[in-house]
C-alpha cells in the first residue's frame, strides 16, 4: 500500500533522492526555459503512461506545447483571458471532473501575466488550485521562469505548494536544486544535483557548489509585472505621439476591462498620461471599475470642451483606487474560494450568498496591501472621505446596479489606529455588499450572475467644509440630461433637470426619509415644484444630512441648525425666513427661538448662473455619451457666482423616451374608469393591456401594526413573484419602497420588479403623499426594469381614482393567503383593461 502512494518522477535516481513523488504532490518546477520544463515534463509523462495512469494536459499559454498531442493524454484548453475568476473556475470545474489520482501537466503560470500583467493573480490561481488538487490525491506539475516574478509570490507558491525544484541549465547540463520537500527528509535531499544520463550526481563539494552557483542570481528582487509594465510606459511619455498612443493601447485593457461604449469613450478622451496617473493612485493591481470610469470619464469630457465653459467650475479631484485584484486577494488569501465558487452556481446562488456575506466582513488584509491603506489614509489625514463600490460592471450602458452596492463614510476621526480600522471596515462592508439580495437580484434577471463582477473601489474625498460641528457642502445632489417627468406641454424634455438638497446628497438618492428634495427643471429652474404644493414648508426638506466631526459619524441634523451653521455665504442663496412661523412664534410668545426657514433655493435657481452651468453640463455629457446621463455632484460657494461643482458620479440612463404619440380614449357621459389623471406620471408614451390588478386598501392598510405592514410588503413580493409572466398593475398609498411603513409600502425594489405600472396614491388626509422618485436609487430601478410611474392626488381636479371599478372582479387573495387579508389586499384578474398614456397632452387612463 505504501508504495501505490509513491509516484516516480521518470528519473530513476532523483526518485530517491527525493523518497519520490507522493499522491497530492503539487511539483513547481523554477526554470530558465520552457526546455528545460518540458525536458522535466517528458520522463514523468513517459513513466505515468506506462504505469497506466490517467494524464492530463492543461493548455493555457501562448508558449509553445508542453505536451505532444497523444491518444493516452486528454486536453484542456482554458481561455486565462476572460479573467482570473473564470479562469480559476473552468480549472476547478475540471479537476472536479477528473476526479481523484489524476497526473496534470500544467503549461507556464509565468505566461499568465500576458493575460492578467499582475504577480499578484497568479499567486491567487496557485494559492486555490494546489490545495484542491492534493484534495483528490493528484500529481501535478506547473513551472514559474526564474527572476520574473516578485518574492511575495514565490513565498505564496513555495508555502502551498508541496514540491518546489530549482532546475539550472549550464554549458548544456541540468541541475536540480530541490528547495522543499514536504514531509520527506535525506542527508543530501537538498543540495543540487547534475543530471548525467539516467544518474543524477549530488554536489556536495563546497567547491563545485559555490562554482555553480557563482553563475547563477537568485537574490534579485523583482517588481511586480504590474509595475515593470507602467514603469517601461513612463518611458514612453518622451516618445512621440504614436507610440504613445500604442502604448496606452496596451494599457486600456488593464485599467478599463473589456471593450464596450464605455471603453470606446475612454479610448476617445484618455490620454497615456490620463492613465499613468490613474494607476500612480491605484492600490494594488487590476481594473479601476465602473464608477471610477465614468467618474474620470465625465471629468475629462467636461475639461476638453472646446468652448472653455466649464473648466472655472470643475472642483479638483484626489481620490484613490482599490483595485479589483484586491478583492480576489482578500477572498483567496482568507481561504474562501471554494465557498465563493459554490455560490457562483446557480443552485448555491441564493443559498451561500449570506455565509459568504458574513465572511467578508471579517476577513483579513495582507500585509502588503494593508500598508498601501495606511499610505492612502495618511494622505487624506483626518479630510472626510468616502469609501464607494466601484465593481467591473457598475454604472455601465444598460447596468447602473444604483444603490445596490454600498457606500461608507469615513468621518476619520481619532487616533491612527482607530481611523484605518474604520477604514478597513469599510472596504469589508462595500465587498460584503456584492452578496446583497437586491445586487444578487439585479444580476440574475439581467443574466449576470456567471460574470466576473469583481468589486474595484473608489475612495473619494468628501467635498464641502467644517460648519460649526459638523462637515457638509452647502447643495448636493443629482442630475439627468432627459427630463422624464414631464407635466405639461411647455417643459422641455431635453433640457434635463436636477434633484437638489441642503447638505450631503444621501437624500438625493435615497427615498427612505420623511423630506422632499427640490425637483428643479433646467428650462424653467425657478417654476414651482412639480406637485400640487399649497404648503411649501410642509413639501420641502427638514433635516440635512452631515458628518459630524465631534461623534465621528453620518448623522441627520434639523435644516434650520444646518443653514445657520453656514456663515462664509449669504444663506438666502439656498432658503427663505419663514415668515409665517416668525409670526405665529412671536404670538405665541417665542422671542429667542432659532430662525426658521424654507429651502426654496430661490436665489441660487434665479440669480445665479448654477442652472445654465447645470443645464449645459448634463448636455455636453448627453451629447458626447450620445445618450441620456445621470449625475451625482455637489457645490459649494464662495460667494454668488463663484462656487465649484464636484462631479462625483457620472452614468448613462436607461430609457424609453417619449415614443410614439397615443391616441387617448375619451370617456362617454357617465361612463367609468379605474384611473384618470392629467399629468404626474413617467414611462413615455404607451398603451399597455393589463392581465392584474395588485390594489393594498388605504383605510385597511392604516390601520395595521407596522409588523403587519411589513407583512403585505412581503406578501405583494410572493403574488408579484409568482405573476412575474403577466402584466400588473400595482396601486398602494404613499410610497413604494419607503423603509418607513407610515409613508408607504416597505418592500425591496427586488420583491416588485416584475411589476408594469406602479401607482402612488396621495392622500394627504391620511398621511400618504407619494414624492417623485426622480434621480432617486429607486427611479433608477424603475427605469431600468421599464416600469411606468403614476402619482394619484385624489381630490385635485383632473384625477380619478375609482376602485369600486373592480369590485365586480373576485379577489384571488386566498391563492396566496388567508381569508384575514382579503380586506387590506385586491388581487384581481382583469380582462380588456389597458393603461394609455401621452406625455404631450399629459393624458392617462385606465379603463
Amino acid at each position: 500500500m505504501e508504495f501505490e502512494l509513491k509516484v516516480s518522477t521518470g528519473i530513476k535516481d532523483f526518485d530517491h533522492v527525493i523518497d519520490y513523488l507522493h499522491l497530492g504532490d503539487n511539483v513547481v518546477w523554477q526554470v530558465d526555459t520552457l526546455e528545460g520544463y518540458k525536458d522535466m515534463v517528458i520522463p514523468f509523462v513517459l513513466q505515468a503512461m506506462k504505469d497506466q495512469r490517467k494524464i492530463v494536459y492543461v493548455r493555457f499559454g501562448q508558449h509553445m506545447p508542453i505536451v505532444k498531442d497523444d491518444p493516452l493524454i486528454k486536453k484542456y484548453e482554458v481561455d486565462a483571458s476572460k479573467g482570473f475568476e473564470s479562469f480559476a473556475t473552468e480549472i476547478h470545474r475540471l479537476i472536479e471532473k477528473e476526479g481523484p489520482r489524476t497526473f496534470y501537466i500544467f503549461d507556464c503560470l509565468t505566461d499568465l501575466l500576458s493575460n492578467w500583467s499582475s504577480d499578484l493573480m497568479i499567486g491567487n490561481f496557485f494559492k486555490v488550485c494546489c490545495p484542491y488538487l492534493y484534495e483528490l490525491d493528484t500529481v501535478a506539475y506547473f513551472a514559474i521562469m526564474r527572476n520574473i516574478h516578485t518574492f511575495s509570490t514565490i513565498a505564496g507558491i513555495r508555502e502551498t505548494t508541496q514540491v518546489l525544484l530549482d532546475l539550472y541549465q549550464l554549458k548544456e547540463k541540468y541541475y536540480i536544486h530541490p528547495l522543499k520537500v514536504w514531509q520527506r527528509y535525506s542527508p543530501t535531499m537538498f543540495f543540487p544535483h547534475l543530471i548525467e544520463g539516467d544518474r543524477l550526481k549530488s554536489i556536495t563539494a563546497s567547491a563545485e557548489a559555490s562554482t555553480l552557483f557563482a553563475n547563477i542570481n537568485r537574490i534579485e528582487e523583482r517588481m511586480d509585472y504590474w509595475d515593470v509594465i507602467f514603469s517601461k510606459a513612463k518611458e514612453k511619455l518622451e516618445e512621440d505621439i504614436v507610440e504613445q498612443e500604442k502604448t496606452k493601447q496596451m494599457l486600456m485593457p488593464l485599467l478599463i476591462g473589456e471593450k464596450s461604449r464605455m471603453y470606446h469613450l475612454c479610448d476617445q478622451y484618455f490620454t497615456l498620461q490620463d492613465l499613468l496617473q490613474i494607476v500612480s493612485r491605484e492600490v494594488g493591481t487590476g481594473f479601476i471599475g465602473g464608477k471610477s470610469v465614468g467618474m474620470l470619464l465625465a471629468r475629462k469630457i467636461l475639461a476638453d470642451d472646446k468652448k472653455g465653459r466649464f473648466s472655472r467650475y470643475i472642483e479638483p479631484h484626489d481620490s484613490f483606487y482599490i483595485g479589483s485584484d484586491i478583492f480576489y486577494t482578500y477572498i483567496v488569501q482568507n481561504g474562501w474560494w471554494k465557498l465563493r465558487l459554490k455560490q457562483k452556481t446557480k443552485k448555491g446562488y441564493y443559498q451561500y450568498a449570506k455565509e459568504l456575506q458574513d465572511k467578508l466582513m471579517k476577513g483579513k488584509f495582507p500585509a502588503t496591501i494593508k500598508e498601501q491603506f495606511i499610505q492612502v489614509l495618511e494622505y487624506f489625514g483626518q479630510s472626510p472621505i468616502i469609501v464607494r463600490s466601484s465593481s467591473l460592471l457598475e454604472d455601465n450602458f444598460g447596468n447602473a446596479f444604483a444603490g445596490k452596492y454600498d457606500s461608507v463614510f469615513c468621518v476619520n476621526q481619532g487616533t491612527p489606529e482607530q481611523r484605518y480600522q474604520a477604514f478597513e471596515n469599510a472596504i469589508r462592508t462595500v465587498y460584503a455588499s456584492t452578496m446583497n439580495v437586491d445586487a444578487l437580484e439585479y444580476r440574475m434577471n439581467r443574466g449576470l450572475f456567471e460574470k466576473d463582477e469583481q468589486m474595484a473601489i473608489l475612495v473619494q474625498r468628501v467635498s464641502g467644509d467644517h460648519h460649526g460641528e459638523h462637515f457638509f457642502p452647502h447643495i448636493a445632489g443629482v442630475g439627468n440630461s432627459s427630463n422624464l417627468y414631464v407635466w405639461d406641454k411647455s417643459v422641455e424634455m431635453e433640457a434635463g433637470m436636477i434633484r437638489l438638497v441642503f447638505g450631503l446628497g444621501t437624500r438625493a438618492v435615497d427615498r427612505t426619509v420623511d423630506d422632499y428634495a427640490r425637483i428643479v427643471t433646467l428650462d424653467q429652474p425657478t417654476r414651482k415644484p412639480l406637485m400640487h404644493m399649497d404648503d411649501q414648508q410642509k413639501f420641502s426638506q427638514h433635516e440635512a444630512d452631515v458628518l459630524s466631526i465631534k461623534d465621528n459619524k453620518w448623522t441627520s441634523i434639523p435644516l434650520n441648525k444646518a443653514i445657520s451653521d453656514v456663515w462664509d455665504v449669504d444663506q438666502g442663496l439656498f432658503a427663505s425666513i419663514d415668515t409665517g412661523t416668525v409670526l405665529r412664534l412671536k404670538d405665541l410668545g417665542y422671542q429667542h427661538m432659532p430662525t426658521p426657514y424654507i429651502l426654496d433655493f430661490k436665489q441660487l435657481l434665479g440669480n445665479t448662473t448654477f442652472p445654465k452651468v447645470m443645464k449645459q453640463l448634463l448636455a455636453e455629457l448627453a451629447r458626447v455619451y450620445d445618450y441620456p446621463v445621470d449625475i451625482e455632484f455637489t457645490v459649494n460657494f464662495q460667494h454668488q457666482d463663484d462656487y465649484k461643482i464636484n462631479l462625483v458620479q457620472c452614468r448613462p440612463l436607461q430609457t424609453k423616451g417619449l415614443g410614439k404619440s397615443v391616441d387617448i380614449p375619451k370617456l362617454l357621459e357617465n361612463e367609468r374608469c379605474l384611473i384618470s389623471t392629467n399629468g404626474n406620471f413617467m414611462g413615455g408614451n404607451i398603451r399597455l393591456p393589463l392581465d392584474y390588478v395588485v390594489h393594498v386598501v388605504t383605510d385597511e392598510y392604516i390601520k395595521l401594526s407596522e409588523q403587519d405592514k411589513y407583512n403585505v410588503a412581503r406578501l405583494i413580493g410572493r403574488i408579484t413573484y409568482d405573476l412575474r409572466n403577466d402584466r400588473i398593475l400595482l396601486i398602494g398609498p404613499g410610497r413604494w419602497g419607503t423603509s418607513t411603513p407610515s409613508l408607504g409600502i416597505p418592500v425591496h425594489f427586488s420583491e416588485i420588479q416584475h411589476v408594469d405600472v406602479i401607482c402612488e396614491v396621495a392622500s394627504e388626509e391620511k398621511g400618504f403623499i407619494p414624492e417623485l422618485s426622480y434621480g432617486s436609487h429607486f427611479f433608477q430601478d424603475m427605469v431600468e426594469a421599464d416600469i411606468f410611474y403614476v402619482a394619484l392626488f385624489e381630490g385635485n381636479n383632473g384625477v380619478h381614482f375609482n376602485p369600486s371599478y373592480l369590485s365586480s372582479s373576485f379577489n384571488l387573495i386566498e391563492q396566496w393567503t388567508s381569508p384575514a387579508w382579503k380586506d387590506i389586499l385586491h388581487v384581481y384578474k382583469v380582462e380588456g383593461m389597458e393603461l394609455t398614456a401621452d406625455i404631450i397632452q399629459q393624458k392617462l387612463i385606465c379603463k
